[in-house]
């Protein structure tokens, strides 16, 4: 604690909390002092919140007045280092301080003092009786594996009342033991030998190591193609910052990935690391919060809020597949954690991985500036090749109406059926059908509350908004005319799909994977197990399937439809369609056997599908680059989208107006300001939206013009605006 500034009992001291407010409040120290960054309990009118010292007081109210902080919280301080990354976060996203703080005590409990609690073990007996409740319980503790559980937090993860797990505790199928709260995890052991890495892999692996080795900050782009063993390599990494004594971060696009992932760093280190992310424990997320304060976590796998933890002596961030969207929070703090990890390891003299088949835009600038150091995995490992590409073009296909494998593709499944081998039909859509209509009077379904149309989920029998989540059951007369028996879906989606492909081959075994199939992550993971098993024919997947999985006997993929991502305006389409186009084909030959790769499209001579094809990645980098240069876009400029909502439209349009007005901040800057327009999807739970988009020169004061511009703005009634500093989405 030596060198952190301490206030003695009384002084004046600067509280920022988590509650709404737009300034640090003063309090005096408590009995005892405080240092600088403690974790307070602070009375705010009649309640008790959560804070951090911030520093001196600075307000001029009388000392006599000002009310004492409760109590310093027992966990470790808020280090200068991740005050210092908050409030450059804020700066830069323009998010209030208050909603960063919350951001970095998502965990709950952290107010409670160390004590023993009792927690919930696999027993070794079994239920005298077995019913579907107490088998929902056991197969709950089995998903979670070795995390802990309160009878409280079991019973809701298995969607039962206690009374059902303290009835297995009686019959001995689970046993309660006394535990401290929060112990550290178990110590990881980097000297133990990993997988044998060829010489190519050997050498990037050594390159990284001296990275982090040197203790100093620096950014890597490990490019490596799909199979080339990227995750052994960035191990070896990790096992480099164990060594130093320093913590690392692998940051995970996907809770699907978790489970395997753990796998390999229990093989490699001879323990599992901490995990943070939404399928995990709240006891979980406290220790994991606590222990990553303490030094007592030393490899924290995560989802990207991770990146918020307060480690003590963080060494290293990996961003595994690090051009994924999902890395951008899009609610709340609108944040890219790719982004956000490069500047969190440049205020710890960390080192950051960014590892991809298909890098990001933004990440392939950066390497060819100079920015970042690139390395590259040119090689599968061991007998793997990269498999074949093919286009079939559907305008010389012939299809029966409402069918969507086309005969080609057809006959490369029947030939793989015969061989034993498993296909892939991926096709990037949710669902039966994405449109539901009536054939009397062509009423589309649409969502109450949204702008957007009901997707039928026809295995779950109901229709679905895949924007607020909204359900309902399918109905027998059309919702507009009345008329009976007229409904009809219009277009594949992923279920619509496994109807057409269990009629083609009715012998084969389909297998769906599809986010709204699994209740669970332990039941995605258990499937995903047997298909890699053999367990399956034929697998369709929508983008699910895209991201890290292996499944050795599978040599065919085919895309039903790779014109998809090439509709829209989204200024990032070309290189989303080649990015997941490339990770899906990268699924098929990872074994022993070649793969092949054909892809349904209507437009063969498209750039994109030709890029795609040739496999020649630097050209299509080149070409989206130089074209995204020429307009003035990411990466080669400045973009921040603002986001007007409420009940009411007009009012709405009102506010956009007066802003278009009044951009004179903008325009000192040279930056343009277009809109405001009514979003793609105008309405989201019954609230009506409105963009603007300002569009600025790459190197100018950006948030520092939107920040003067939106400072005479006060919000009415039940209006909100949200600013979205590059933005990866315009919907």
């Amino acid at each position: 604690m030596s060198g952190q500034e301490f206030f003695d009992h009384g002084e004046r001291v600067a509280v920022l909390t988590t509650q709404p407010l737009d300034r640090l409040l003063d309090y005096r120290a408590p009995e005892g002092g405080c240092f600088l960054g403690a974790f307070v309990e602070v009375p705010l009118g009649p309640r008790k919140v959560i804070g951090v010292v911030w520093g001196p007081g600075t307000g001029d109210f009388d000392s006599a007045k000002l009310r004492k902080v409760i109590r310093v919280l027992e966990v470790a301080p808020m280090r200068g280092e991740m005050r210092q990354f908050l409030g450059r976060v804020a700066d830069y996203t323009l998010t209030p301080m208050p909603a960063m703080l919350r951001l970095a005590t998502r965990a709950p409990g952290l107010s409670d003092p160390p004590s023993m609690r009792k927690i919930l073990r696999r027993g070794s007996g079994e239920p005298d009786r077995m019913t579907d409740a107490r088998r929902r319980v056991l197969e709950a503790m089995e998903e979670y594996g070795g995390l802990a559980f309160t009878t409280a937090e079991l019973a809701e993860a298995a969607g039962v009342t206690s009374s059902v797990v303290k009835g297995l505790v009686k019959s001995g199928a689970l046993r309660e033991e006394d535990t401290p709260r929060d112990q550290p995890f178990p110590k990881l052991d980097p000297e133990l030998p990993g997988k044998v890495l060829t010489e190519e892999q050997a050498d990037v692996a050594g390159k990284l190591g001296a990275g982090v080795a040197s203790g100093q900050y620096g950014t890597t782009l490990l490019k490596g193609v799909t199979g080339s063993g990227k995750t052994e390599v960035y191990l070896e990494a990790v096992a480099a910052c164990l060594r130093k004594g320093r913590q690392a971060l692998v940051l995970l696009p996907e809770i699907a990935l978790t489970a395997e992932f753990l796998t390999r760093v229990e093989r490699r280190f001879g323990a599992r690391p901490a995990e943070w992310h939404s399928g995990v424990t709240m006891t979980e997320r406290r220790r994991v919060w606590k222990m990553t304060g303490q030094g007592a976590a030393q490899l924290v796998v995560g989802a990207r809020s991770s990146l918020f933890l307060p480690f003590r002596d963080l060494g290293l961030i990996i961003v595994d597949e690090e051009h994924d969207t999902s890395y951008k929070q899009e609610d709340g703090v609108l944040y890219n954690a790719r982004d956000m990890a490069v500047l969190r390891a440049a205020m710890c003299s960390a080192q950051v991985i960014l590892a991809s088949a298909t890098p990001s835009l933004e990440s392939w600038a950066n390497a060819e500036a100079g920015k970042y150091t690139r390395l590259n995995l040119v090689s599968r490992f061991g007998p793997a090749v990269l498999p074949e590409m093919s286009a079939i073009d559907m305008r010389a296909e012939k299809l029966a109406s409402q069918t969507w494998i086309s005969p080609a593709l057809k006959s490369a499944i029947q030939t793989r059926m015969e061989r034993k081998e498993q296909s892939l039909l991926f096709l990037n859509r949710r669902g039966y059908a994405p449109v539901t209509l009536c054939r009397a009077c062509g009423q589309q379904v649409a969502c109450d509350h949204c702008d957007t149309r009901m997707v039928e989920h026809r295995f779950l029998k109901r229709l679905m908004c895949h924007q607020c989540g909204e359900t309902k059951p399918m109905p027998e007369a059309c919702p507009s005319c009345g008329v009976e028996g007229k409904m009809a879906a219009v277009g594949p989606g992923i279920e619509r799909l496994a109807e057409e492909a269990t009629s083609l081959f009715p012998e084969a075994r389909i297998a769906v994977l599809s986010s709204d199939l699994f209740g669970s992550a332990r039941a995605l993971k258990q499937r995903i197990e047997e298909i890699a098993a053999g367990e399956a024919d034929i697998i369709l997947g929508t983008q699910l399937v895209a991201k890290g999985h292996n499944f050795p006997q599978l040599t065919l993929v085919g895309v039903i439809d790779a014109d998809l991502g090439l509709q829209g305006s989204d200024l990032r389409a070309a290189e989303r369609t080649f990015q997941l186009m490339r990770q899906v084909a990268g699924r098929a030959g990872r074994a022993e056997k070649p793969g092949q790769a054909m892809l349904q499209t209507f437009q063969p001579e498209h750039p994109v599908i030709r890029a795609i094809l040739s496999g020649d990645e630097e050209s299509f980098w080149k070409v989206e680059a130089s074209e995204r240069q020429a307009a003035g876009v990411p990466p080669y400029g400045r973009m921040a989208g603002i986001i007007l909502s409420g009940p009411d439209v007009a009012q709405v349009f009102d506010l956009g107006n007066a802003l278009a007005r009044n951009d004179g901040a903008l325009r000192q800057i040279g930056a343009q300001l277009f809109g405001p327009a009514p979003a793609p999807i105008a309405r989201v739970r019954g609230r009506h939206r409105v963009r603007l988009l300002v569009k600025a020169p790459k190197g100018v004061a950006l948030q520092d013009a939107i920040s003067r511009w939106l400072a005479p703005i006060r919000l009415k009634g039940d209006l909100r605006l949200s600013v979205d500093i590059d933005p990866q989405s315009f919907y």
